[in-house]
């Protein structure tokens, strides 16, 4: 996987989106304190309320690439049980040298809305470009399936790629007896390969034949790249006295930085819910969760996540974001997404610390969310963390080179509940031995306060080690 450089794509779109990521920061901040017991949630979403968090043990069935190790930091695929109006089927068209599943199909029943959030790479890629064109021409309504392929991106290869895209979409529209721009395409692996669309076609019978509603967890695996598990989470809400389920599944692993995370994700639920609201909720939660993980600062070309509403429920139809109905489904939604999105970062290329930063005291959210980035995505402050080494300093620099208000003389520095610096130099009782003892442990946390404001942020990384450069220094091999 080639990593071009990430920038923003339309000056103008990204000033708007800008402008409303400042509008919604009150409701963000407001909605994000639920999800700030992140730990809890994701721990009941991973591994149900009452069982221990531990790893995963390596699986046979999860391919992702020849010869990795399970992370350490795996968490194992939770219970997914069915949701309503949503159909699956995974096979191998072909796509790796290995014998692996790398084609996904995601059938859904009629009347089916969806939203998506795609990456601001200015090279997105033709599935990307299909999914927002087709999007718009839909507006959302009546989305039918969803297919997806591992191991080539179609990225960066022009009309060949679109023309690609276009064919399979076209292919299975005919198989289904639907539109074409009901129809959603995923693609992630390597850059710069024109997409086969021939072996996605000669396998759509077999898919659609075997067509079930209990495949999630064979979905998770099928999308693997570099992944060394699968990554799931589900979830129970309520919507005005119904039962309604969300699933979720999603993968990544390096190229991992916001806007958005190589991410995909793919969220389904048997609430009854109009475009609007899903955009709405989509873009709101991305925000605090998969816009708010790291792993080495670099955008993928491919970032889609798409939440697909089946109605299968029988709830009632929500039409407006407000609604005090759905509260319950707002946390329930914010939780499984910020479970997958925590779940990237445990599988970070090489990863063996899970970390949180912490950042307070600034001058406005968007200040805070820099400091927090700029912190999780330094290479001396990463392969510190590595190192299990409290460099106190690196993070000080982190924190400086971003050139946003910040108070040196009220700067305070944590790791843990540990104080290593306060006021603006190194605290009076700290502890070399405590400190070391703190950095051995597998998930960390790092709090800076920059005592200029009240704004705050949060961003979730990993450690940068050996097993990075081992990984990517031979992707396409």
């Amino acid at each position: 996987m080639t990593k071009p450089p990430a920038s923003s794509s339309n000056p103008m779109a990204s000033l708007a989106a800008q402008g409303l990521e400042r509008a919604l920061d009150p409701f963000t901040t407001a909605i994000s304190r639920v999800v700030q017991k992140g730990a809890e949630l994701t721990s009941n979403l991973v591994h149900g309320p009452e069982s221990p968090k531990e790893p995963a043990k390596p699986a046979a069935a999860a391919p992702g690439k020849p010869g990795l190790a399970v992370s350490p930091l795996a968490v194992p695929l939770p219970d997914m049980p069915p949701v309503g109006g949503v159909t699956m089927a995974t096979d191998r068209a072909g796509f790796y040298k290995h014998e692996r599943k790398d084609v996904l199909l995601m059938q859904f029943a009629q009347g089916t809305t969806c939203a998506g959030v795609f990456t601001r790479h200015t090279i997105g890629s033709a599935p990307v470009d299909w999914c927002k064109k087709q999007l718009d021409a839909n507006e959302g309504q009546d989305v039918r399936a969803l297919v997806c392929n591992a191991g080539c991106a179609n990225a960066f290869t022009g009309k060949l790629g679109a023309d690609a895209a276009r064919r399979t979409a076209s292919a299975l529209a005919r198989r289904i007896d639907c539109r074409q721009r009901d129809i959603m395409l995923a693609s992630t692996g390597v850059i710069g390969v024109v997409l086969d669309d021939s072996k996605i076609a000669a396998r759509l019978y077999e898919l659609e034949k075997n067509l079930r509603a209990d495949a999630w967890h064979e979905a998770a695996t099928t999308i693997m790249t570099t992944d060394t598990f699968p990554k799931g989470a589900s979830a129970v809400a309520e919507i005005d006295g119904v039962k309604v389920r969300i699933n979720g599944i999603a993968k990544g692993s390096g190229m991992i930085a916001p806007d958005m995370a190589t991410m995909l994700a793919f969220i389904a639920t048997d609430a009854t819910l109009s475009p609007g609201v899903l955009q709405s909720l989509l873009a709101l939660f991305t925000r605090t969760t998969f816009n708010s993980v790291t792993v080495d600062g670099d955008t993928s070309t491919n970032d889609t996540c798409l939440l697909f509403a089946t109605g299968a429920a029988g709830a009632p139809r929500i039409s407006r974001a407000g609604d005090k109905r759905l509260a319950d489904f707002k946390t329930k939604l914010e939780a499984v997404m910020h479970s997958l999105a925590t779940q990237l970062i445990r599988d970070g290329e090489g990863a063996t610390k899970f970390v949180k930063v912490n950042v307070t005291g600034a001058a406005n959210p968007a200040s805070a969310r820099k400091i927090a980035k700029s912190i999780a995505e330094s290479p001396l402050v990463k392969t510190a963390l590595a190192g299990e080494d409290a460099n106190w300093g690196r993070i000080v620099m982190a924190v400086g080179k971003t050139e946003e208000p910040v108070d040196r003389d009220r700067l305070g520095i944590r790791f843990g509940d540990l104080v290593a610096a306060e006021q603006g130099a190194v605290a009076l009782n700290y502890s070399e031995a405590a400190m070391s003892a703190y950095m051995k442990n597998a998930e960390l946390e790092i709090g800076v306060d920059v005592g200029v404001g009240r704004a705050t942020a949060h961003v979730y990384t990993c450690d940068l080690t050996h097993g990075y450069i081992s990984i990517n220094g031979d992707y396409r091999s």
